[in-house]
């Protein structure tokens, strides 16, 4: 059977293999060599030839008549390269294989340590982020285009124009190739600020990149194959704002130098030599912390004209940390002689580290327990992120031992303030002694004596310790001096404070140059130190103006901050600077580094400061530690007055017959929402209702406004009548708006609002008039208004109990005033939960309220409890309390309570906080009697008599039947008369049984039920309180005309309807100032009328 070439030849029948085809010309049917075999050929003949090459300089050394020496030192180079070269290839491969198959080659080396484990495997808390590398993945080629143009495009003519000798340069290939960057973990860490989020990012690059240059004028070739990049990128969204795109700025940097690894080729295969490998790399790595290691940032805004850039860019530090590097004891010891034989000793030193930040101790010859006793001061940046590294050597004449290290989370400083302990060294044996110390950041003058005169008993070496901190933000310079010829310098800045010296980057070709660089110094002594500015050429030989700045000016300003333009000398006449100098003084409070030895002790003063701590009892803090924006809060008051012009959009009969409207307001701010009431049929609608919204920060914070919208109140869906959006920034720079808005996308209306920024004050003093004034501008549809803000910041609680007696618990609180509460987070599995949250709540009678505080387990009940009239609060200093407080049962917890009246100076009542008496016979004014004096009352005395609820008063009654307190005030704006009946005292007990007084009011000369006013009865008492406003509409012509008639009553018994009257008084309304809207006492007169009410 024949087969055809298609279906191919199988083997004879016979099992010899087929005969040859004949060729096509006829030959015998040898088969001609294949390609493959030429190829090969040519790759033996190329392997001999580079073989070849490597005797070139052999021969050469030979015939130039030079040692042997060179040539091997040539091939000992060249081995070396290739060990170099070798490793980082290999290094690239495993990295390479691990990313391609993460889950596969984690599972099946679970055996591996921690560090080669991935992120999301060591450590639970940090979350896999597969979608978003599916992204990057994704768009990984199109930004492998633009990496494309932006080298040929941009930076290629800039190279070329920066060195006549590089006019012939050129990108000759990029491509980032097909290995994404990867994100091998997330972890989001819960910040104490509102307005930020903090993100941790586990980078790994390890990428087939490959970038060639070539310089064609001296063929010169050079470039990257291949690189590999692993560190914790931190990324930081701020401001949150309350407008889209939501996040005002990003900022990114790797909180420790990430470790880098990248495979030369060409002219920088150099680059791979011994010795000049580790050199490359840590240039490189240096050039990135310059740029994106803490505390350097990289800053992207998202949205436009955003404030406070430089410190978004370069923030003040979080703190201070003064590190004692006392000793080290039990190292272990690394010298041998006699080629090990006899054991030595060691030559200790220490290295330690925070961030970019590093110090190196001296040596201590031949000692396993070093003492040094030196003193290091390093900035936080970041907490929690940033760790305090020590790691001990042994000094070798070649290569240093490592005995050991230790590692510290810089949180752990902060939350105990000072810590004095041994610590062990992991890689080793023995421990190394520290005492750290956090210093806080005060722009408070007045501490700084206090803190040199505790510095000059601190033994510091090598440097004498810093009382405080200088931060300069280097923005810009004008009309520099030109160079000769009239060329543009090349401007930097050297600013220097004694000995230490920083530069800025040299700003090229241009006289007005831009920096926008921050610089940090610290200071022994800001007031007798300097700051020098010098402006000078890149070249260092040409100055172009200096400023010479004594450092105690700061001392005198506001919150020791300059914020201006500086004159230059020796240069320009209108040569300036401008920067922004912060100072800040460092201060440890030893007060507060101790804790109680009683729980619930409230004798804290007295208690005797512990300045370190034991092995055994490390130090918990006295205080609590909230951060800057606690206690910044305000309240915006909203005043929701009328509206004029509104569309109408009520329509009947089909259509036919057109109506009003029946409008209502729509509110929101801050993420909370209002809405007012609906005023029926009516399109110059009148609302008069009051709202308040707290946790309003005062920033200038793009975003944060105000929403308006109008709708007409319908059936089935409510119809829009206008909207309007107001920015907060005025009312929040100025404290008060008062406009007529126009309202937007509708042809006609306008709307009238009032916005108010209430600013805490920690002062008593003003409660009394606040508590007045809220009285008369309340109105009678909108709630209480509030007198005083609470801001409670909750850190941490100690020794709860356990569950079933062995378990610890899985804690939460709860903090609640009157009807609002706050709920914390869960903290698992502790009897001493770390919390750090705070929480505010709006009181309005702060002599009533009381914070409530429960602490509870998960799934176990209460576990301790604490209730804090907020009366204990109006006694404290500041209106603050700022210690720990016995549970109930067992345990404590560490708080702060704060308290801030909110005073309006724009309600247009002048209130007046004292009192006096009236008679109605005769409305002269005489000043009432307190404790035989006859000044005005102190309104602490008028706070503290609020708070009594006895029925005996403390002073003697004017009147034989008694007084009411009332308050009579015509608020011009709402055409509006308003009596507030506050209480009465002293009043006549008829009978063995005490009273249930309470109070009508008539306006004469109408006896209807349209003025008839009442407030609710109180129970047996002779010194009722009351506290109920009554308003009638009327002009203030009309009010001119009338008479208040105020009558107390009292039931006579249960089974009759018959009232007793306690006495009466009839105040004629033109008599009175009805503008002052003062709170007065009446004395009550016989009336032998009684009727029923």
């Amino acid at each position: 059977m024949e087969h055809s070439p298609e279906e191919g030849a199988g083997p004879e029948p016979s099992g010899q293999p087929p005969a040859p085809e004949p060729t096509r010309d006829g030959g015998s049917g040898v088969p001609p060599a294949s390609p493959g075999a030429a190829s090969e050929a040519l790759a033996v003949l190329t392997s001999f030839g580079r073989r070849l090459l490597v005797l070139v300089p052999v021969y050469l050394a030979g015939a130039a008549g030079l040692s042997v020496g060179f040539v091997l030192f040539g091939l000992a180079l060249y081995l070396g390269w290739r060990r170099v070269r070798d490793g980082k290839e290999r290094s690239l491969r495993a990295a390479r294989q691990l990313l391609d198959d993460e889950e596969r080659i984690t599972a099946e080396t679970l055996y591996m340590s921690h560090r080669e484990l991935p992120a999301w495997v060591s450590f639970p808390d940090v979350e896999k982020a597969e979608w978003l590398n599916k992204i990057v993945a994704q768009v990984w080629p199109f930004l492998g285009q633009y990496m494309e143009k932006l080298l040929a495009e941009t930076v290629a003519p800039a190279v070329r124009g920066a060195n006549p000798h590089l006019q012939t340069f050129t990108f000759t290939r990029v491509e980032l190739g097909e290995k994404p960057v990867r994100i091998i973990g997330v972890k989001v860490h819960p910040s104490q600020r509102k307005d930020q989020i903090l993100l941790d990012l586990n980078v790994s690059y390890v990428g087939d990149v490959q970038i060639d240059v070539e310089v064609k004028k001296y063929f010169c070739k050079a470039g990257v194959k291949g690189m590999q990049l692993h560190g914790v990128l931190r990324v930081i969204l701020e401001p949150l704002t309350g407008d889209l795109p939501i996040v005002g700025a990003v900022s990114m940097f790797f909180i420790k130098r990430p470790t880098l690894d990248i495979n030369w080729t060409g002219m920088t295969n150099l680059l791979d030599i011994p010795g000049l490998s580790s050199l490359s790399d840590t240039m490189i790595m240096d050039s990135i912390a310059a740029f994106l290691v803490l505390p350097n940032r990289l800053l992207v805004p998202l949205v436009p004209d955003l404030q406070d850039v430089a410190q978004l860019r370069s923030p003040l530090p979080r703190g201070i940390i003064r590190i004692h590097l006392l000793a080290a004891r039990g190292l272990s010891s690394k010298d041998k002689y006699v080629k090990g034989l006899i054991e030595g000793k060691s030559d200790p030193y220490a290295i330690v580290r925070v961030g970019t930040q590093t110090f190196c101790s001296r040596v201590i010859d031949e000692e396993l327990n070093p003492h040094w006793g030196e003193t290091y001061e390093v900035m936080v940046h970041e907490v929690p992120g940033q760790e305090i590294e020590v790691e001990v050597f042994d000094k070798d004449p070649d290569k240093d031992d490592f005995l050991g290290r230790m590692k510290l989370d810089v949180g752990k400083v902060l939350q105990a303030g000072v810590l004095d302990n041994w610590y062990p060294l992991q890689g080793g044996q023995g421990q190394v002694h520290l005492r750290l110390e956090w210093l806080s950041l005060l722009p408070d003058a007045e501490k700084l004596d206090q803190v040199l005169q505790w510095n000059r008993g601190v033994t510091s070496r090598p440097e004498p310790p810093s009382a405080a901190i200088l931060v300069v933000y280097l923005d810009r310079a004008q009309d520099l001096p030109l160079k000769k010829g009239n060329k543009e310098p090349n401007p930097m800045v050297q600013l220097s404070v004694q000995d230490v010296t920083r530069e800025s980057k040299a700003a090229y070709n241009t006289n007005s140059p831009v920096w926008e660089e921050a610089f940090r110094f610290f200071l022994q002594d800001p007031r007798s130190q300097e700051l020098d500015v010098q402006v000078k050429d890149d070249s260092r030989a040409l100055t172009l103006g200096a400023l010479t700045l004594p450092l105690a000016r700061l001392l005198t300003a506001s919150e020791l901050t300059l914020d201006q333009w500086f004159q230059l000398s020796s240069s320009g006449p209108n040569s300036r600077l401008y920067m922004k100098l912060v100072m800040r003084i460092l201060y440890l409070d030893y007060s507060e580094i101790r804790f109680p030895t009683v729980p619930g002790a409230q004798d804290w003063d007295s208690e005797s400061p512990e300045t370190g701590s034991s092995v055994d009892a490390p130090p918990r803090p006295y205080h609590t530690t909230p951060n800057s924006h606690f206690g910044t809060e305000n309240v915006l008051r909203i005043h929701v007055l009328e509206a004029q012009d509104l569309i109408a959009k009520d329509r009947f009969l089909g259509g036919l017959v057109k109506g009003k409207s029946d409008p209502y307001v729509k509110l929101k701010v801050a993420g909370r929402s209002f809405r007012t009431h609906v005023v029926r049929e009516e399109l110059n609608p009148r609302w008069n209702e009051v709202f308040e919204v707290r946790r309003v920060i005062v920033t200038s914070i793009p975003g944060q406004e105000l929403e308006i919208e109008v709708f007409d109140k319908d059936l089935d869906k409510d119809d829009f009548l206008g909207r309007y959006k107001v920015s907060l920034t005025t009312v929040l720079n100025s404290g008060f708006l008062d406009e007529w808005l126009s309202l937007e996308d509708v042809p006609s209306g306008r709307l009238h609002l009032r916005l108010e920024r209430l600013t805490p004050r920690p002062t008593a003093a003003e409660l009394e008039e606040v508590l007045q004034v809220n009285s008369l501008i309340q109105t009678q549809k909108s709630s209480e208004l509030a007198a005083a803000l609470l801001s409670i910041y909750l850190e941490r609680a100690e020794d709860l109990p356990l569950r079933k007696g062995t378990k610890p618990p899985s804690p939460y609180a709860t903090l609640s005033v009157g009807d609002t509460s706050h709920k914390t987070k869960t903290v698992s599995q502790t009897s001493a939960p770390v919390w750090e949250e705070s929480a505010s709540f709006l009181i309005r009678k702060p002599h009533a309220e009381s914070l409530e505080l429960q602490v509870r387990g998960e799934g176990t009940g209460t576990l301790g409890s604490v209730s804090l009239p907020l009366s204990e609060l109006l006694q404290a200093d500041q209106l603050c309390l700022d210690h720990w407080f016995a549970l109930s049962g067992q345990g404590q917890v560490l708080m702060r309570a704060q308290l801030g009246i909110l005073v309006s100076q724009h309600s247009g009542v002048e209130a007046h906080s004292h009192s006096y008496s009236h008679s109605s016979s005769s409305l002269n004014e005489e000043p009432e009697v307190l404790g035989g004096s006859n000044h005005t009352a102190s309104p602490v005395l008028e706070v503290r008599h609020r708070l009594t609820h006895g029925d005996s008063p403390s002073e003697a009654p004017v009147g034989p039947l008694g007084q009411v307190k009332l308050t009579v005030w015509y608020h011009s704006d709402e055409q509006k008369l308003i009596s507030i009946i506050h209480s009465c005292r002293a009043l006549r007990q008829n009978g063995r049984d005490l009273p249930d007084p309470y109070v009508s009011v008539l306006l004469l000369p109408d006896k209807n039920r349209s003025t008839k006013r009442k407030t609710p009865q109180k129970k047996k008492t002779l010194n009722p309180e009351f506290n109920e406003r009554f308003e009638w509409d009327l002009p203030l012509d009309g009010t001119l005309r009338r008479k208040l008639d105020v009558s107390v009553k009292s039931n006579s018994s249960f089974m009759s309807r018959e009232r007793e009257l306690l006495g009466k008084v009839q105040l004629d309304l033109a008599e009175i100032d009805l503008s002052q809207g003062a709170a007065q006492w009446y004395d009550l007169v016989d009336d032998r009328d009684k009727g029923g009410s």
